[in-house]
């Protein structure tokens, strides 16, 4: 994941000269925001489940009138759509952000991956297989239906949507781990 200090390293900037007030972290689950975003002086959380005790549970495909904000960040969440949804989800992104504020997305990187069991990563979960980032990881699959993986993304694929979105500044970086992270600023109408 992001939370690597190799990752960080590689990510830190990226997300350009953005306002440090307000971050929305949509799909925050449990875990807090990576270090190397702590210069923001609010978080606000949004999950779809509830027992991780978000500010806002919601589904990132509808996020209702929670207000805007200067930052979103996103990590493994995206793929949790179908394909059809994901450009819903980043049009919601785009609708909270204010002008300029950055969109912060952390997917899987299938670009080198086979669907195979032969394990490529130990997470947290425990080691994760090329299976599990096709379809979500199995550990949690029964527990939580709501984790498994309905779409992928390589660098291309990542930075076309998020385009068609009507992002602009598309900066893309392979990170380790099987990582991609995107950051993507809302145009200053």
């Amino acid at each position: 994941m992001c939370r690597s200090s190799g990752n960080a390293d590689r990510v830190r900037g990226l997300e350009g000269s953005v306002a440090v007030s307000r971050i929305l972290h949509v799909g925050c689950g449990a875990e807090p925001l990576p270090e190397w975003l702590s210069r923001f002086q609010e978080e606000v959380r949004v999950d779809i489940d509830p027992a991780t005790k978000p500010h806002f549970v919601r589904d990132m495909l509808n996020l209702h009138d929670i207000g805007t904000y200067d930052a979103i960040y996103s990590c493994h969440c995206l793929e949790h759509l179908y394909p059809y949804q994901v450009p819903r989800a980043l049009k919601e992104f785009m609708r909270v952000l204010n002008p300029g504020g950055a969109a912060i997305i952390v997917v899987p990187d299938l670009e080198d991956v086979r669907p195979d069991t032969k394990p490529l990563v130990n997470s947290d979960l425990g080691l994760i297989c090329g299976l599990d980032m096709f379809y979500g990881a199995h550990t949690e699959l029964e527990a939580c239906p709501y984790m498994a993986h309905h779409c992928g993304f390589i660098e291309s694929t990542l930075r076309d949507v998020l385009v068609e979105a009507g992002f602009v500044n598309v900066k893309t970086l392979r990170l380790m781990n099987y990582n991609l992270c995107a950051t993507a600023e809302k145009p200053v109408e």
